[in-house]
């Protein structure tokens, strides 16, 4: 996993005119902000992929950004072909099925556990639905989880890994989205900061 600086301009191509030879991913566990970010991309000036299959609801009020195809890499990665230069929207378990013959630059976003279970709960509420796994066993399955990711993506030459905190995000954007800019960037970071609204930040819960 290497570190590395963008230097991709506001309309999505390198500043001579040629397209970023890296593709975009927005990753981390569900209801983790990966939606949100991927709204500060778009406005940012990164193109996205997604189908809009998945309709926007009273949990993702403005969106989910999901992309199937991406569900499917390990099947048919051919979808990468026309991705670099662009953002998708891939689950933290879906980044090992990614091919090895591309270079990918991953936003991985970090939210406060306890709020990502609490947001997931709501989730399921909202569909009539109950999880049967306690709270803290899943926060153990999802520490075990990320360590493992974690590890392999250190691992890969071909991935170059920015932790965001969702919670600093919040209450911070200008620090964090300039991380991301210097990481993805030159990007409109004007713009990327209007899209975060503490309103959609509902399940607070302090450590």
């Amino acid at each position: 996993m290497k570190a590395t600086t963008g230097t991709q301009s506001g309309d999505g191509a390198n500043e001579d005119g040629r397209e970023p030879a890296f593709v975009a991913v927005v990753s981390g566990l569900p209801r983790s902000g990966t939606s949100m970010m991927m709204r500060m991309l778009e406005a940012g000036g990164i193109p996205l992929l997604s189908d809009g299959i998945r309709k926007a609801d009273i949990d993702n009020p403005r969106g989910y950004y999901e992309f199937e195809p991406a569900k499917k890499t390990k099947d048919d990665p051919s979808w990468l072909e026309n991705a670099t230069g662009k953002a998708v929207k891939m689950v933290y378990k879906l980044l090992y099925d990614l091919p090895m013959n591309y270079p990918y630059r991953v936003l991985f976003m970090r939210r406060r556990t306890a709020e990502v279970l609490a947001s997931q709960q709501a989730m399921l509420a909202h569909r009539g639905e109950r999880s049967d796994v306690p709270d803290d066993t899943m926060s153990r399955i999802f520490r075990k989880e990320l360590e493992a990711v974690d590890r392999w993506l250190s691992q890969q030459d071909n991935f170059s890994v920015l932790d965001v905190d969702y919670n600093l995000m919040i209450e911070q954007p200008e620090k964090e989205v300039a991380r991301i800019n210097d990481f993805l960037g030159p990007l409109d970071t004007e713009a990327m900061c209007r899209v975060v609204d503490p309103a959609m930040y509902r399940k607070r819960i302090a450590e």
